[in-house]
């Protein structure tokens, strides 16, 4: 083999040794990229907060002549309970009752939370939704009118220590997702947390006070500030109570607006006491937003430079008027030699005597 061959066959087998490493090195880097963006089960689609009237927690116990006419009972007794709720809770006292073919126009939809159906027995906790634009014309209602400025909702959660937004699934998430917000005053703007949010959202985030960073975030989502409902979950012994503590903050620097605390029996719980937790915390941030603290943060809001034209300064110069000018002495003349010697010489003769005038003469008497 010649020397040539003898160093390319070197060179190739020192390139066949990087390409050796490096391949793997590639493969193992971009494996733990799209592990970060993929990893476990993550993102839960928020659902769409249309302007239905909701009533929740309907508690219905019936029976019939078979498991379906038990359960068409139940839910038309749950239509009936839910109407009467919704006007309480409008008016503040008991209304009119509607006739079930008339609820049935304005029921949009009835949600099952829980059920139990037997062969003659039909036992559940319902949610009904009514229709706003029919509903809202017997209730005398518009709907709300004031809201605030879209603020990107960020639920973070607190287990054994370990903050975690959108890198799993929590039951806090999942609570703030099935929230239907057309009756709050609070314009939410809830990421699903599927794909690339989970890395541009993150518990850290909170911790950042780079309004720059904050602004490019919020672009993103379409967002004025951002809130941050927190939930703490202390659990006292495995399979005992469970304590939640609950805390509403907003803005870039993180600020309280309020706090609170709720216990479940076990670990069962913790799904209902995280809805539960949810309506409080929406109460918390309107309260903040009709008391005035809960505001944009004018720093997140980028303003548009305003160039103003350089104003030339001229000098200006006033002419005073004749009225305002001081009188002033004239200079004396300059006269020649002459001009003295001829104003002594006049000075010093003697003045002449001018002869008087005869009197004129008067013509004789005939």
């Amino acid at each position: 083999m010649s020397p040539k061959n003898a160093a390319m066959t070197k060179s190739g087998g020192k390139w066949f040794k990087i390409a050796a490493i490096g391949l793997p090195l590639a493969l193992v880097t971009g494996g733990i990229v799209i592990a970060q963006i993929e990893g476990p089960k993550r993102g839960i689609n928020p659902i769409a907060s249309n302007g239905d009237f909701e009533v929740k927690n309907v508690s219905v116990n019936v029976s019939g002549d078979n498991a379906q006419e038990a359960r068409q009972k139940g839910w038309e007794e749950a239509q009936r309970l839910a109407w009467s709720a919704l006007w309480r809770k409008t008016h503040g006292s008991a209304g009119a009752t509607l006739s079930d073919s008339t609820l049935d126009g304005i029921v949009a939809a009835i949600v099952v939370e829980e059920e139990q159906i037997g062969p003659r027995r039909y036992v559940a906790k319902l949610g009904v939704l009514f229709d706003r634009a029919r509903a809202g014309q017997l209730l005398g209602v518009s709907g709300v009118v004031r809201r605030s400025a879209p603020l990107l909702l960020m639920p973070i959660t607190y287990s054994a220590g370990a903050p975690t937004l959108f890198e799993q699934r929590t039951s806090w998430q999942r609570s703030w997702a099935k929230f239907r917000t057309a009756d709050s005053r609070i314009d939410y703007v809830r990421p699903s947390g599927a794909g690339g949010e989970s890395l541009l959202l993150n518990a850290g985030q909170i911790g950042r006070r780079s309004r720059g960073w904050w602004r490019t975030i919020l672009d993103q989502f379409g967002a004025a500030d951002v809130i941050i409902p927190l939930a703490r979950i202390e659990r006292q012994w495995p399979g005992g109570p469970v304590i939640g503590r609950f805390s509403a903050r907003y803005g870039p620097d993180n600020k309280f607006l309020g706090s609170f605390t709720l216990r479940t029996a076990n670990s069962s719980g913790i799904p209902g006491m995280m809805d539960q937790a949810v309506v409080r915390m929406d109460q918390l941030f309107q309260s903040a937003l009709a008391s005035g603290r809960l505001r944009a943060d004018a720093s997140l809001v980028l303003e548009e430079t305003v160039v103003e034209e350089e104003e030339l300064e001229t000098e200006v110069v006033e002419t005073p008027a004749e009225s305002d000018v001081a009188p002033t002495t004239a200079e004396p003349e300059v006269q020649s030699l002459d001009d003295v010697v001829n104003s002594i010489i006049s000075e010093a003769s003697p003045p002449r005597e001018t002869p008087a005038t005869p009197p004129p003469a008067q013509p004789p008497r005939p």
